[in-house]
């Protein structure tokens, strides 16, 4: 039997962050989830609220909290291009402020943290699939570098916790995500994607469309998220999350049309400035160690995704920024 904790889930009412919170809330942990609300909606963890194990503070994590727990999950920084790129420079803070306060709870609590970092420490790579051993080709002067460098910048900041003060650190690289309780507005293809088709409107496609990316169900990205927690304390990671299954944006464009039985048409726009045109875990790592691999193919996460998108009243979500 797992022996309960006491957990922080920073980014908790955000996408992946409330589904976290979810699965924890169910384990009986003691759940604290700490969100700014900035991307995020109160309503994803609404159902949460009368649980007597879970706790929803308002807070933002650039600015120091003094809590005691004993794992915290650091899923706290927008990660959508439309919401990071809005404020970038709120972004940076967010990822490198946010990644020290959280290592200075863990240090003093002497907590386990767990980094959420991103495939976008990748950039745009040279090197197909992303092994955990690759280095990136990240532009730190572009205008997705307050995500990139950001990530990239708490990352090293976990490991130098982790080496001189014995802070007990796990990194974990997710790749692209998706499933019901994404934001519609957030700007990611598949939210665009679907919305439009919902909406009969041209689904936009940035560049010819032959850009790849692989994309993993929320479930199984909880599960490996969990599972790199629970490993072993001599497993740090870096590790990739994520489905290594390879699709052309033009691809997923015309799953989602088949879908959603839209007839919508595709509409073709000039490519957004250091977009990877190509994007694929390799999970060697995540399978040897966590024993982990995703189990929901892209057709049956889209339709479950499009079946949450047509019950929802896009008009609750807040419109999007005018970076979007």
């Amino acid at each position: 039997m797992t022996s309960l904790k006491r957990i922080l889930v920073t980014g908790g009412a955000g996408f992946l962050g409330s589904h976290l919170c979810e699965r924890l809330v169910g384990q009986g942990h003691d759940v604290i989830c700490l969100d700014n609300f900035f991307t995020s909606q109160k309503s994803n963890v609404a159902h949460l609220l009368q649980q007597p194990n879970f706790e929803l503070i308002r807070h933002d994590i650039t600015l120091p909290i003094w809590l005691e727990v004993d794992e915290i999950y650091n899923l706290a920084c927008p990660a959508a291009p439309g919401h990071y790129q809005y404020n970038p420079i709120k972004t940076m803070k967010t990822s490198v402020m946010g990644a020290i306060n959280v290592l200075g709870m863990a240090k003093r609590c002497r907590a386990k943290v767990l980094q959420a970092s991103t495939s976008e420490v990748y950039g745009d790579p040279e090197v197909h699939p992303q092994p955990e051993t690759y280095r990136g080709a990240v532009n730190p002067i572009g205008p997705r570098a307050c995500y990139d460098e950001g990530k990239r910048a708490a990352e090293t900041l976990f490991m130098d916790y982790h080496r001189r003060n014995g802070v007990n650190i796990r990194i974990v690289r997710i790749f692209n995500t998706y499933g019901p309780r994404m934001h519609p507005f957030d700007g990611r293809v598949i939210s665009n994607f679907i919305r439009q088709a919902l909406q009969g409107e041209e689904l936009t496609i940035y560049g010819d469309g032959s850009q790849t990316r692989s994309f993993c169900y929320r479930d199984d990205m909880v599960e490996g998220i969990i599972r790199a927690m629970n490993a072993p304390d001599d497993f740090t990671g870096p590790v990739n999350l994520g489905n290594p299954e390879e699709f052309t944006i033009r691809e997923l464009a015309e799953l989602v049309i088949e879908l959603t039985g839209s007839r919508s048409k595709m509409a073709f726009r000039p490519p957004l400035p250091d977009d990877p045109a190509r994007r694929q875990p390799d999970i060697t790592l995540a399978r040897q160690r966590l024993g982990w691999s995703p189990t929901v193919p892209l057709r049956e996460g889209l339709r479950r995704t499009i079946e949450w998108f047509r019950s929802i009243d896009i008009s609750h979500y807040r419109p999007p920024t005018p970076h979007y």
